[in-house]
């Protein structure tokens, strides 16, 4: 059970981008794109920009090397493309871009989401990094995905409160402020 966050520490509001990766979504039926942008909204941060892209690994990572090279966005979070069918390549479009993997954020989410869905977990290729100093999580298409992603994982981890670490204490432009 995560514990409550320290009351004696200040919430530092984050600017997240958020990205649809997927051939078929629209904004009208993007789904889980929306269900990111309104729990980010919720929990206190600000959506910087929200993109879909096609399945296609140079445009995928375009933007997202665009995102992490402005100093206003700490934090890009994905959604589709990270299956094991021939269009899914959001791993290998975000996997280049990344000076260091975060390879728990994997791990935990397919613990977690095996409660959830069992054995299909593993095909699950979520991963979470960090690139120039910006927090970038990759996770699957589905809704229930985004919302097991971001309520279990990475909500918690982008509260400055959240003890005994968090991601945004690894900010450094960040606390520099």
């Amino acid at each position: 059970m995560p514990q409550p966050p320290d009351k004696e520490r200040t919430f530092i509001p984050l600017n997240i981008a958020v990205l649809t990766v997927s051939d078929t979504r629209t904004e009208e039926s993007d789904k889980s794109g929306k269900t990111l942008v309104q729990r980010l909204s919720d929990a206190g941060h600000r959506l910087a920009e929200k993109a879909i892209v096609p399945d296609n690994v140079y445009k995928i990572r375009a933007l997202i090397a665009r995102w992490i090279a402005q100093d206003d966005v700490q934090v890009v979070i994905t959604t589709g493309g990270t299956g094991i069918t021939g269009r899914d390549t959001t791993p290998e479009a975000v996997k280049p871009l990344l000076d260091k993997v975060i390879d728990g954020f994997g791990e935990m989410f397919r613990y977690l989401s095996y409660e959830e869905i069992n054995t299909s977990t593993l095909q699950s290729r979520a991963l979470a990094g960090v690139a120039n100093g910006t927090i970038v999580f990759c996770l699957p298409g589905s809704t229930g995905a985004c919302q097991t992603g971001w309520d279990k994982l990475i909500q918690p981890q982008l509260d400055h409160r959240t003890r005994p670490c968090n991601l945004v204490e690894l900010m450094p432009r960040l606390l520099e402020s």
